[in-house]
């Protein structure tokens, strides 16, 4: 497994784009799922030791938030080929066993990372009702092997400061993974 940090970009806007969500077998437009309150956008996979860390506060986080009107998408934007495990068939099963309340959906082209700029899962990128970046990085400062609790705390807080109406300055807090695994 190599470490790898998340890009510092911030000058992006929500994009559509339309992918397999593996749950239905469909594929769809992701915009079908924005919200004009915010939209957490979660680059994650099936095989990586740091997602399988945070797998359960993805779920907690996403059950409060979910009902208070923020939209939660997952993507994998991982080579399924070299990494079977993140195949589409695969991911389908995680969304079920994990009780995922939001959309997991496959990046084959792997198009939507690179246009996002994500370097590693997993990583976060939050924006505003108008699509605007408003926090791209980390969960929280949880990792495997250490002894901080998986909070989620630094997209929880967004999340919350975007509810009271908050001005949310972009705010970048780097986040350290898997790198995703690109096509060759």
């Amino acid at each position: 497994m190599v470490r790898t940090y998340s890009s510092s970009e911030m000058k992006i806007q929500i994009k559509d784009f339309n992918l397999l969500e593996v749950s239905s077998g469909k594929k769809k437009f992701l915009k079908d799922f924005f919200s004009d309150k915010a939209t957490v956008i979660m680059f994650i996979c099936n095989h990586c030791p740091y997602v399988k860390h945070i797998n359960a506060e993805l779920v907690r986080l996403s059950n409060d938030f979910i009902p208070k009107g923020i939209s939660f998408l997952a993507i994998n934007s991982n080579d399924a080929n070299k990494y079977p495990e993140d195949s589409p068939e695969n991911m389908k099963k995680i969304h079920h066993q994990l009780g995922y309340p939001f959309p997991y959906f496959f990046d084959e082209t792997q198009d939507v990372a690179k246009y996002y700029g994500a370097k590693c899962t997993p990583e976060f990128f939050i924006f505003s009702g108008k699509g605007n970046l408003c926090y791209h990085g980390q969960l929280d400062d949880s990792r495997p092997g250490h002894k901080i609790p998986v909070t989620g705390s630094d997209v929880r807080n967004v999340l919350q400061n975007i509810l009271t109406g908050i001005n949310i300055n972009p705010t970048y807090k780097l986040s350290y993974g898997c790198n995703i695994k690109w096509k060759t």
